[in-house]
């Protein structure tokens, strides 16, 4: 569902995938090749939301942010029950099932690994190719270029697969 908020409705690239069963609404940017699955959230109610190209949020997710925005860049897979508040995610993230980054001024820099579960907390600024896992979320090592490559093919698969479903009609 794809709905306005204050009479700002949202702004989905022609070649995004929306399922019906999502819920998209407000102050909202969605890149091309994007896609956004069954029983998640996307709100720009409080700040604008940015979702670059080819990011993917899986499945009962949820996109949010205060009144700053938040900025979500390209190839970012939001694996599936993430609570994504963070001011900015970068190029080439990749978000873990069940993971959380709260908001208030926290940044994610490009080619980092949030993992499955973790908990990244408010202001905390993640640097660039970081792997981090616990409560509260801490780096324990560098993202490899071997691992990157995995997750691109995770991130291929959902582009087209957003596209396979679009093409049978399942989208807003």
């Amino acid at each position: 569902m794809i709905k306005p908020f204050r009479g700002i409705m949202p702004k989905v690239h022609p070649g995004a995938f929306v399922s019906e069963f999502a819920y998209v609404v407000g102050n909202v940017e969605i890149g091309e090749g994007s896609s956004i699955w069954p029983g998640a959230v996307v709100r720009g109610d409080a700040g604008k939301v940015i979702i670059g190209r080819n990011t993917c949020v899986q499945d009962n997710s949820v996109v949010h942010s205060d009144d700053l925005g938040a900025v979500i860049g390209d190839n970012v897979l939001i694996g599936h029950g993430v609570v994504c508040h963070g001011d900015k995610i970068g190029n080439n993230c990749v978000l873990g099932n069940g993971c959380v980054v709260n908001g208030g001024r926290t940044e994610v820099a490009d080619n980092c690994i949030i993992a499955a579960g973790a908990v990244v907390l408010e202001k905390t600024k993640v640097p660039a190719n970081s792997f981090v896992v616990g409560v509260p979320g801490v780096v324990k090592g560098q993202v490899t270029d071997e691992l990157l490559r995995r997750f691109k093919g995770n991130i291929d698969l959902y582009v087209r697969l957003g596209q396979e479903y679009k093409a049978d009609g399942n989208l807003e």
